[in-house]
């Protein structure tokens, strides 16, 4: 009898540890303006439920939700990419690659900013791993710009624009609407000639259930998404 009581009471403790917290990798290049819309409105609905979220690399974020350390993911893929078949993988978000920039810098001043021009400004490029660190590679062709930084993450590379270091590359939905780009820090312009999609996706284990406040927060993920994907069509840079 003893030891069952012990089995119920961790079987409530996890269940209590399950109810009280959703864990989300996340890749950090739509964070900002999707994520923090989302944590608002998933706390107003669930004051009691925690959610964290984790920055990390793609292939970490898989190994998480398949070892069941993540609840929810959210990972890009460029168009054409493999997705993964051991997750269940909803688009939220479809954008395209542009080009990070001060206002004041003579980049700025272009329509859209040619590789040739990317070449000859610092540029602050995402770490190896990276979808955008891919991207940047084969749109460069392997040459190499006039001097690079490398950094983990969208947002660092970010505050690094707004400071003056140089350029960044990044989906279109990682800048618009940023608070760095709403106080007039940063902007972006599209790469010229180019149509490359970038997707943000939201992954999660196939197999398994599925706690209650993920399914919850999952469905906020959407519905926010929709919204920010209205918004970003009619917005220009």
């Amino acid at each position: 009898m003893l030891e069952a009581v012990d089995r119920l009471r961790a079987a409530a403790g996890e269940q209590h540890r399950i109810s009280r917290m959703v864990r989300v990798g996340t890749v950090n290049a739509a964070t900002v303006p999707l994520l923090i819309p989302v944590v608002r409105a998933f706390r107003a609905a669930h004051p009691l439920t925690q959610v964290e979220v984790v920055g990390a690399q793609q292939s970490d974020i898989h190994r998480a939700l398949s070892e069941g350390g993540f609840d929810l993911g959210l990972v890009n893929h460029l168009e054409g990419d493999d997705i993964p078949a051991d997750f269940e993988s909803t688009e939220l978000l479809r954008g395209r690659p542009v080009v990070c920039v001060r206002p004041d810098s003579p980049l700025a001043s272009h329509p859209a900013v040619t590789v040739e021009d990317l070449l000859t400004a610092p540029l602050i490029a995402m770490r190896t791993g990276y979808v955008m660190h891919r991207y940047v590679h084969r749109l460069l062709g392997g040459r190499a710009a006039s001097f690079s930084y490398s950094t983990d993450g969208a947002e660092m590379g970010k505050l690094m624009v707004a400071e003056g270091l140089g350029v960044t590359v990044l989906p279109d939905f990682s800048v618009s609407g940023d608070p760095l780009e709403r106080e007039g820090l940063i902007t972006y312009r599209p790469v010229a000639g180019d149509t490359t999609q970038v997707l943000l996706m939201l992954q999660r284990r196939k197999s398994g259930s599925v706690p209650p406040a993920a399914r919850d927060l999952h469905e906020v993920f959407v519905r926010t998404a929709r919204e920010l994907s209205g918004a970003l069509s009619g917005d220009g840079a």
